[in-house]
């Protein structure tokens, strides 16, 4: 694992995991979630990083929050006053990152994808929805969100429209960003014939692929619930057994040779 320069106003520092050899690689550039890469992180996106690289993916984490003050994360706080780590503002960090990523000559430029949980695939689709930043190649080619708060992003006659193939992973039971604005937003994306996927886990709640068992922590801030405050998250083994077939397959067809 290395750590990558953060050149330039819109960059942030980030890790690099890759695979043995000179590639060039497909890469991942995972969002967090909203505990972070500090000393609260979930361990999520490591052990997605650990995954991918397993499977022949070059991965790069973007730390939003430590630099901008928040290194707890802002699961249980928001952040510092004056301070914007929303999924529209992360979506520059992963814009950031892809520019890093392809000025690397291990790296296929070509076929970058993009995931996250949580907060993380939230700021997923925000990139996803993003322009392509003036890059004349465009954007990332394939996107992984995770349980993301799909709400944020919904409205009477509006339609989320992707620019690549978008998969969406998501628990029955989420309290925390519930599945049926997900579903709804990819019914609406399906129909104007946007690449859109998703698939619900019966009986899974949010943070599935967490190896942590299911818990309620009244603290965390939660807009989907009266109060505003209260959530629950824990594994389900299941579903991150077949989170992961999903995810290697959806990589896999987009950011194939």
């Amino acid at each position: 694992m290395t750590t990558a320069p953060a050149p330039g106003p819109d960059a942030v520092p980030a890790t690099i995991s890759k695979p043995a050899g000179p590639g060039p690689f497909p890469a991942v550039v995972i969002m967090h979630d909203c505990s972070g890469l500090g000393p609260r992180s979930s361990g999520a996106p490591g052990r997605w990083a650990k995954e991918l690289v397993g499977r022949g993916y070059l991965v790069m984490l973007p730390d939003s929050f430590t630099p901008r003050g928040a290194p707890d994360g802002v699961c249980l706080a928001p952040p510092p006053r004056g301070v914007d780590v929303s999924p529209e503002r992360r979506a520059r960090d992963a814009y950031a990152a892809l520019a890093q990523l392809r000025q690397r000559p291990d790296v296929d430029g070509h076929r970058v994808g993009i995931m996250g949980g949580s907060h993380g695939g939230s700021s997923t689709l925000a990139t996803m929805r993003a322009p392509g930043r003036g890059d004349e190649r465009g954007g990332f080619a394939a996107g992984v969100a995770l349980y993301p708060r799909c709400a944020a992003f919904m409205g009477v006659g509006v339609t989320y429209h992707p620019r690549a193939p978008l998969l969406i992973l998501i628990g029955e039971s989420d309290d925390w960003t519930p599945a049926e604005p997900c579903r709804t937003l990819a019914e609406r994306a399906a129909q104007a014939g946007d690449p859109v996927a998703i698939k619900i886990y019966p009986g899974a709640h949010h943070s599935f692929d967490s190896p942590n068992p299911v818990r309620y922590v009244a603290a965390r801030i939660n807009p989907s619930v009266p109060g505003g405050r209260g959530a629950t998250t824990g594994g389900n083994p299941a579903a991150w057994a077949d989170s992961i077939q999903q995810v290697a397959a959806f990589f896999g067809r987009h950011l194939a040779p």
